[in-house]
């Protein structure tokens, strides 16, 4: 399993300004309508991403029908993890289902999984991201002229003011101003809340459709009725963006217990995959205390031994992280992920070239897993073998062509390409992997490095240009 940080491009970029805008220092009404988006845009600029081959083919398998039933097209949408333990997923960037890992590691069931990817689907299928942007730039227009009605109003208030100056009555000239943004923030908020509940609705009948139960769905949502965060007594229902937990249960009960499917249980073939997902991130994200007490030692069961061994290899316990790795592949051989387990921990000790034969069986056994390829490439990488260098090139230059956003692989591209003496495309693929890092400033240094030697118009010119011509876009 790998990390890493990339900017949120979900995240809006602030409007232009432009010199008649001066005097609407109000505007900043604005900035608390857009308080009111979704998740993906209130997120910060930055977000962990994880790439871990078992998981993705794991929620691959979790969407599929759930695609099917929704007519969306599988092979143009994404499912990115985000290393983050709250219980969150959300839409952005048109086709992108960002989950994070902490919805894993806290749903007991495929089942429950399964419906918040339901749910989230059911924004896809609806257009509900494009749907809101429209109504952000709506927003905008009567947010502009809101202002402009506001201050024609205290001009005409100031004008018959004492000595034509300002009267004393400035809240009401302040409510002027903004009580226009007010109502405009409360209607995309009701927008939105609409919206969600529209993508509970298709869940369910996306559920139905598939076979599958809803029971998952309605078990999300008293999570949230029942945590702390959502005790919501004290706000005002119409500032929420969300509909309250027990006004979504009550809507979708009925329709969730009218389904025939409501009884169906998960594959226990299923449910054992999804039990060693949740071991192998509690593994990886979770402290020694915590997986000590998940996953005790009395605790002989495949995910618990996965989740220690884990545990092990993280707290520098190499050796003892390998004995517990052999018994998982002794008892299961054909398990592509624990072979990968086993090349990452030789690899990341130092070991690089004891690595490549487990590495290879991952890959062999897991071929379409390209977080494995991409180890096995960064595996090549660090034997310093000049003919692993080669081979290296090929497999990283394969991975990027099926995923241009993968950031390691380009940096592990640029390793290969330097350890072959050809600067030119080790530079372009670091400009690749910085600027998929967001460090931006870098990434242009690279690129104007290997743009200069390129011939102009050559292929690898016109990808260093496309980096130093790069402008984040901007709503206006």
């Amino acid at each position: 399993m790998t990390e890493r940080a990339t900017p949120n491009s979900s995240k809006p970029t602030a409007p232009v300004r432009r010199p008649f805008k001066r005097a609407l220092a109000g505007m900043v009404a604005l900035a608390t309508l857009l308080q009111s988006l979704p998740a993906a845009a209130q997120a910060d600029p930055k977000m962990s991403i994880i790439r871990d081959a078992e998981i993705e083919q794991l929620l691959r398998e979790y969407t599929l029908p759930i695609f099917r039933a929704a007519h969306i097209n599988a092979s143009a949408t994404k499912i990115i993890l985000v290393g983050d333990r709250s219980f969150n997923a959300f839409v952005a960037n048109g086709q992108k289902i960002f989950i994070n890992v902490g919805a894993i590691m806290d749903a007991k069931t495929p089942n429950e999984l399964i419906g918040v990817l339901a749910h989230e689907s059911g924004h896809i299928a609806g257009g509900h991201l494009a749907r809101m942007r429209q109504e952000l730039a709506r927003a905008q227009i009567l947010a502009v002229a809101g202002m402009l009605m506001g201050a024609g109003a205290v001009v005409a208030q100031a004008r018959s003011g004492p000595y034509g100056k300002i009267g004393s009555d400035s809240g009401g000239m302040m409510g002027a101003m903004l009580g226009p943004q007010e109502l405009i923030r409360r209607s995309l908020l009701a927008y939105q809340r609409g919206e969600e509940q529209a993508a509970d609705r298709a869940a369910v009948n996306y559920l139905t459709a598939t076979g599958q139960s809803s029971r998952g769905l309605l078990t999300t949502m008293e999570r949230f009725q029942n945590d702390a965060l959502f005790k919501t007594s004290q706000i005002d229902p119409y500032l929420m963006s969300h509909p309250l937990p027990s006004e979504r249960i009550s809507s979708l009960e009925s329709a969730a217990k009218a389904s025939p499917s409501f009884s169906a249980k998960d594959p226990p073939a299923l449910q054992a995959r999804h039990d060693l997902a949740r071991a192998k991130l509690f593994g990886f994200m979770g402290g020694a205390a915590e997986v000590g007490r998940r996953y005790p030692a009395s605790d002989n069961s495949i995910p618990a031994r996965y989740a220690r061994a884990i545990a092990a290899y993280r707290q520098g316990r190499i050796d003892q992280a390998l004995s517990l790795i052999d018994g998982l592949i002794a008892a299961e051989p054909g398990n592509a992920y624990f072979q990968e387990l086993k090349g990452q921990t030789l690899l990341e000790s130092g070991r690089a070239a004891q690595s490549l034969p487990y590495l290879r069986h991952a890959s062999a056994l897991a071929p379409n897993a390209l977080p494995i390829r991409v180890l096995l490439g960064h595996a090549l990488v660090g034997t310093g073998n000049p003919a692993d260098a080669k081979e290296a090139t090929t497999i990283l230059s394969q991975a990027v062509q099926r995923d241009d956003d993968y950031a390691e692989a380009w940096q592990f591209l640029a390793m290969a390409y330097e350890r072959r003496g050809d600067t030119p495309n080790a530079q372009l693929a670091a400009a690749q992997a910085l600027f998929l890092q967001g460090n931006m400033v870098a990434a242009r240094t690279q690129a104007d490095r290997a743009q200069k030697q390129f011939k102009p118009g050559t292929p690898g010119w016109l990808k260093a240009d496309d980096i130093l011509n790069y402008r984040p876009p901007k709503f206006d």
